[in-house]
């Protein structure tokens, strides 16, 4: 009843009943919306003086309801909604003020009565017709019908006693089973004695094949499976099975036969592929090799992914005697701006050797690079992978059954960024398949996805889950070696068509865990029709709030934000925004491929730009034609328009068929492909695929006594949120995250006025979470859930993410966007630290493959080669999140902890705040220096400058673990910066190239130069040792924690270290570290690059020697 008040507002956002409200601009308006955090209560909110102040009415339960008013004020009861609201029209009723203009709700938008397609009908049998005088007329007419229909079917090539049993079945036998179903028996007994005496000779002869094939299982299975057993005992039991339980029985053992013999034959010739059936072919490449004269010459390059090695060949089918194997191949750089490719090598000596390839076009570099990283995961030896790749495919099967083959679809072949054909060969890890107006069963359709599988891949793909919602349906497959690896599978559906009750247009869903990294996957079917993007609009509001998928514990969030990986695709129906007139001209355009031109006119990306809809999600760049009004049966021509009883419908031609994701920031994520076959041609759409190369986390087993408390700790430091919002209430910040036993609550924040339509809110206080593992292998991986909360409402203004990667060395400084349920509600700034227990992180795989960020570099010279700067790929999920490492110019910070470009304006503050909360100057060099802050990756460091130091601290100081390494920081990857040379951390002040270093004090000497000074004469550049080679990837150039404390040194002149091995990265240079070291260097003003490098150690000794 409450539904048909006009200042009932339903389940509409808090951010749109503000919007509402300061519309209406009179004190004393107001509107009822039903709570976002309590399931059956409302929310009153009223305006007065340009604030909205927000009431929660909750029933009791009598299921009575009351408004949470002022104290002191009496609690009324009522049994309506309008008696309260009558009720409150009055004066001195705890409110603010009276309530006095209702706030009307908006009207619907009018949706046309489009054609809704059915949901699957059940079988006959389970909607039993009840006995009526028309049931009982109409079941003799079952049997004529059918009799008819047999009439018209040429039954003469069938054998005289089958025609016989159909035609007594169809005459009589019918009529018996409909008795059956009526009187609770849907069986359908006569049916299957059709059956069984049709399939009788079929039947004898199963029975007679049975045997020899569990004969053949057992010979492969010592000792024989309980599978075989139960199968066994099921036959013997029931003597007369259904002729569909007896083929199923069938097909079960040929593939058990074919899988293990298959294993059987991978293990006699040392295969080791566990459930990996599917033999990658060598592959070979032409390349152009670059001499060291400059003079490139023709070469071709095979990749043996079974046998982990590389052979470089100088015709192609030359001999093979030169190769290296899968452990030597430390590093691909690719070039971003050609097709250039740098691969380096460890030679037999321990040095590294850089070798460019130029390839014939990108799409083949791309296989090489996929094939070899392929390799290096197949033979790395770890137990749990650290990367997988994902096939996520979209297609409007339009309510035709799909081609004989769907072989182009899964292999990625078709306009747009496509696989190389070396590269298609390589089955995915996980398969999501979503489709719409899907005319097949559930069953039906996983048979055909797992059987055109199989024909790849020769892999029978597990299923993970699967979802229907009338005819959209999303499917997910994993290959078998991953069963124990996915846990916590959930699915979900969301209903949007008319009146959100039909379900013709919503969404389905499916989440999972992958050992420790979340995934969700939401394919959706949205509103159609030109003119509709802003229903389409709702459709994705409505999805997001009330598709129920992930972490229960997460439910104060969103979908965007409770997965490590979302990813959303489906038919979102958004149109080409042009005149209908620009028809053929829109055509033309897509025969000449001027993409990007149509794109500007594209609903999706224009809302997207203005944050609408798919606010932070990432698209792949779009390089295919449109997939959406074909002809059916040919890719030749758009169908653009369409007959209606109103009139002609113009379908222009448009991208209807999207895939989006969105990230955690910090995460490893890299699209391979996106694009859209050529030869399925039974629907008006294409289909689309996309694949994804997605790191992921492992299990975690501490080593470290779980009887003692963590060691580790996170600390949130001066946070301060500006929510746009104009409530008059207070706010405080949850902290979520898996590393948490609970979440943590922080105190009340204090309000600040802001600006018109915002208020600031600082939080003082230090917020201290304690992780249940504290070592970083674990710790570093994680993620903190933000959410700012009201504390009278407990309703969510905005909610957002910190990796705790960015602040793995030191106090970091960061900036994240708040948003809820889909738009941005405002900013979060503060600082955090992480402390870990002692430990290192594995360097992970998938940073075997680099991109150079710039091919300019410094040129060649006699004493340095030139070096290329690299970054990780990026990820650009959490586009407004900062981060700024204290005593460090802000920079924006990637994905993967790498520094862009810097920027400029408010985001790059001259204060930055220490961890004591207190506020202090860049320190310049000849300026005091900055108190260094604790850090348990290299013990206490804030004493050095103030006195003699414990001594239980100085074995971490001076010799920290074998092998530690740390990875990359955001500050070293400037682009302007030249490799960094070794030379030892001073962590106690900073140093400079071009002016003379003033010496430390001398308690700080007498502590911590003493030992360095006893072995000053083997620190020597000159008597640099060399050791073994560790590939060390990750490290992006990283300097090793120091071992030594400071040294002295004179104006212009190195710091001199000692014979330590510094972590390399194989795209500077193929010379080791000690030859591109040059022992004095000038002191006079250095150039640019030098200037950066001299710099580095001033700015980051702040940060405790960063």
């Amino acid at each position: 009843m409450s539904s048909q008040q006009p200042w009932h507002h339903g389940n509409i956002t808090r951010s749109r009943a503000e919007d509402l409200l300061s519309k209406a601009g009179k004190d004393g308006s107001f509107l009822l919306r039903d709570s976002e955090s309590i399931t059956g209560a409302y929310a009153l909110c009223v305006l007065f003086q340009n604030c909205v102040y927000t009431y929660r009415i909750l029933p009791n339960d009598e299921k009575k309801l009351s408004v949470q008013a002022s104290e002191g004020v009496p609690i009324r009861f009522f049994t309506k909604l309008t008696d309260l609201v009558e009720a409150y029209y009055k004066e001195h009723m705890g409110l603010v003020t009276r309530l006095q203009f209702p706030v009307q709700k908006e009207e619907e938008l009018e949706e046309e009565q489009e054609p809704v397609s059915q949901p699957p009908q059940l079988p006959p049998r389970n909607l039993p017709a009840p006995p009526s005088r028309d049931a009982e007329v109409s079941r003799p007419s079952i049997s004529d019908v059918y009799l008819q229909r047999l009439q018209h079917v040429d039954a003469s090539s069938l054998p005289e006693d089958h025609q016989k049993f159909i035609q007594e079945y169809f005459r009589q036998s019918i009529v018996l089973d409909a008795e059956q179903v009526q009187n609770g028996n849907p069986t359908l007994p006569n049916l299957k004695k059709l059956l069984m005496t049709i399939c009788k000779s079929l039947n004898n002869e199963i029975s007679r094949c049975l045997p020899s094939l569990e004969t053949i299982q057992k010979v492969l299975e010592q000792p024989m499976s309980p599978g075989s057993s139960r199968l066994k005992s099921q036959v013997s039991a029931d003597m007369s099975p259904s002729v569909a339980f007896r083929l199923e029985q069938l097909m079960t053992l040929l593939y058990s036969i074919e899988d293990k013999t298959s294993a059987a034959v991978f293990e006699s010739v040392g295969y080791d592929g566990g459930h990996r059936n599917s033999l990658i072919p060598p592959a070979t490449f032409e390349v152009k090799s670059a001499e060291s004269l400059g003079i490139s010459s023709k070469m071709y390059l095979k990749v043996d992914v079974e046998g982990g090695k590389l052979y470089f060949k100088k015709s192609k089918e030359g001999a093979e005697d030169k190769y290296f194997v899968h452990n030597k191949i430390l590093q691909l750089v690719k070039s971003p701006k050609s097709q250039k490719l740098v691969v380096v090598l460890e030679t037999e000596k321990e040095k590294t050797v850089r070798k460019e390839f130029v390839f014939d076009d990108t799409k083949k570099r791309e296989g090489f690079c996929q094939l070899l990283q392929l390799m290096k995961n197949k033979h790395s030896g770890k137990p749990e992978p650290d990367m997988i790749t994902i096939f996520v495919g979209t297609w409007n099967m339009g309510n035709a059954n799909p081609p004989p083959s769907l072989a182009s679809w899964f292999k990625c072949k078709g306009q747009g960024k496509t696989r190389d054909d070396t590269a298609s060969q390589i089955p995915h890890d996980i398969y999501v398949i979503g489709t719409q107006e899907d005319p097949l069963g559930e069953k039906e359709w996983m048979d055909v996805v797992k059987g055109e599988l199989r024909n790849i891949t020769n892999i029978s793909f597990k299923q993970v889950a699967t979802q229907t919602l009338w005819n959209i349906r999303i499917v997910v497959l994993a290959k078998p070696e991953h069963e124990n690896r996915i846990s916590h599978v959930f699915s979900n559906s969301v209903k949007t068509g008319i009146a959100n009750a039909l379900g013709n247009k919503g969404a389905v869903g499916v989440s999972f865990m992958f050992n420790r990294t979340s995934f969700g996957f939401v394919n959706s079917h949205l509103t159609s029709g030109s003119e509709k993007k802003l229903r389409r609009n709702q459709n994705y509001t409505s999805i997001l709030r009330f598709l129920n998928l992930g972490d229960k514990k997460l439910n104060p969030f969103d979908i965007t934000h409770r997965f490590t990986h979302l990813f959303w695709l489906g038919d979102l129906n958004y149109r080409i925004e042009l005149p209908f007139t620009e028809a053929e001209n829109i055509v033309t355009k897509i025969k000449q491929q001027h993409y990007p031109e149509l794109l500007r006119s594209d609903q999706l990306t224009m809302e997207r730009s203005e944050e609408k809809v798919f606010l932070e999600y990432v698209e792949e760049e779009i390089t295919f034609a449109p997939t959406y009004r074909f002809e059916r049966d040919t890719r030749e021509k758009y169908a653009y328009t369409k007959a209606k009883a109103t009139g002609t419908k113009y379908n222009l031609p448009s991208w209807c068929d999207r895939v989006l994701r969105k990230s955690y920031p910090s995460v490893h994520v890299v699209c391979q492909s996106y694009g859209c076959t050529n030869d399925i041609m039974t629907s008006d759409h294409s289909p689309v695929f996309a694949t994804f190369d997605v790191g992921v986390s492992s299990q975690f087993i501490s080593k470290n006594d779980p009887t003692k408390l963590s060691e580790g700790g996170i600390t949130f430091i001066g946070c301060q949120a500006i929510l746009k919002t104009k409530s008059n209430t207070k706010f405080s910040i949850e902290f979520h995250s898996s590393c948490l036993e609970k979440f943590v609550k922080s105190a009340e924040g204090e309000n600040q006025v802001n600006s018109e339509g915002s208020i600031k809110v600082r939080f003082g206080s230090q917020i201290e979470l304690i992780p249940i593992i504290s070592d970083p292998e674990f710790l570093l991986d994680q993620h903190v859930l933000i959410s700012v909360k009201s504390t009278d409402g407990d309703e969510s203004f905005g909610e957002g993410c910190v990796a705790l990667r960015s602040a793995e060395r030191s106090y970091t400084e960061f900036e994240i966007t708040l948003t809820h349920h889909g738009e941005r509600t405002g900013t979060l700034s503060g600082g955090v630290q992480v402390r870990t227990s002692e430990g290192k992180q594995t360097e992970k795989l998938y940073d075997f493959i680099k991109e150079e960020r710039d091919d300019q570099g410094v040129q060649k010279s006699k004493a340095v080669e030139r070096s290329t700067h690299v970054s990780d790929f990026s990820n650009p999920s959490y586009s407004g999140l900062s981060f700024k490492s204290s005593g460090i110019t802000d920079r924006k910070v990637n994905a993967y902890g790498h520094v862009a470009k810097e920027t400029s304006g408010n985001l790059s503050p001259k204060k930055t705040q220490s961890p004591t909360g207190r506020a202090s100057e860049l320190v310049g060099p000849d300026e005091n220096h900055a108190e260094m802050f604790d850090n348990p990756l290299y013990g206490s460091m804030s004493k050095l400058t103030r006195g003699k130091e414990p001594e239980h601290l100085k074995k971490d100081l001076l010799m920290p673990p074998d092998g530690f390494f740390i990875f990359p920081k955001p500050s070293e990857t400037d682009p302007e910066r030249p490799p960094p040379i070794p030379s030892p951390r001073i962590r106690s002040y900073t140093s400079s190239e071009t002016k003379p270093q003033a010496p430390p004090p001398p308690s700080t000497t007498s502590t911590t130069a003493g030992p360095s000074c006893a072995s000053g004469s083997g620190l020597q550049p000159q008597s640099y040792v060399k050791r073994p080679v560790v590939p060390s990837r990750s490290e992006a150039g990283i300097i090793r924690p120091p071992v030594a404390a400071p040294i002295k040194c004179r104006a212009g002149q190195e710091p001199q270290v000692g014979p330590q091995v510094k972590p390399r990265d194989y795209r500077d240079s193929c010379e080791l570290p000690n030859k591109l070291r040059a022992t004095n260097r000038p002191s006079p003003p250095l150039p640019k690059e030098a200037h950066h490098e001299a710099a580095a150690p001033q700015k980051m000794s702040r940060s405790g020697g960063k």
